[in-house]
């Protein structure tokens, strides 16, 4: 079992900065897949951005391309999500993900364990 611990979030203006973070503890952590997803109210889960476990291939859902960026220090067990020029619409709860599999999957059924959220708060 993997656990996954999200934190900084928070409420901020638009064109503003955050970085999450996902602190992984449990079963080996370096050899997966890592993934972001949010969730605004009344929407589906949606996938952010994913990053294999080499750290070398990584994949953006077309809405965060150029403001977002996910990396990973397998040797801190940790994964971030720097999240640059905020806009109203990234407003969400942030979810980190973890699949065993060998592909960045950005369907949220293909990820084996989760976090409990972190709230990104855009005010215009």
């Amino acid at each position: 079992q993997v656990q996954l611990v999200e934190s900084g979030g928070g409420l901020v203006q638009a064109g503003d900065s955050l970085r999450l973070s996902c602190a992984a503890s449990g079963r080996t952590f370096s050899h997966n897949v890592m993934g972001w997803f949010r969730q605004a109210p009344g929407k589906e889960r949606e996938f952010v951005a994913g990053i294999m476990w080499t750290g070398d291939i990584i994949h953006y859902a077309d809405s965060v391309k150029g403001r977002f960026t996910i990396s990973r220090d397998n040797a801190k067990n940790t994964v971030y999500l720097q999240m640059n020029n905020l806009k109203p619409e990234d407003t969400a709860v942030y979810y980190c993900a973890g699949r065993w599999g060998g592909a960045i999957m950005t369907m949220s059924n293909d990820y084996d364990y989760w976090g409990q959220g972190t709230q990104v708060t855009v005010s215009s």
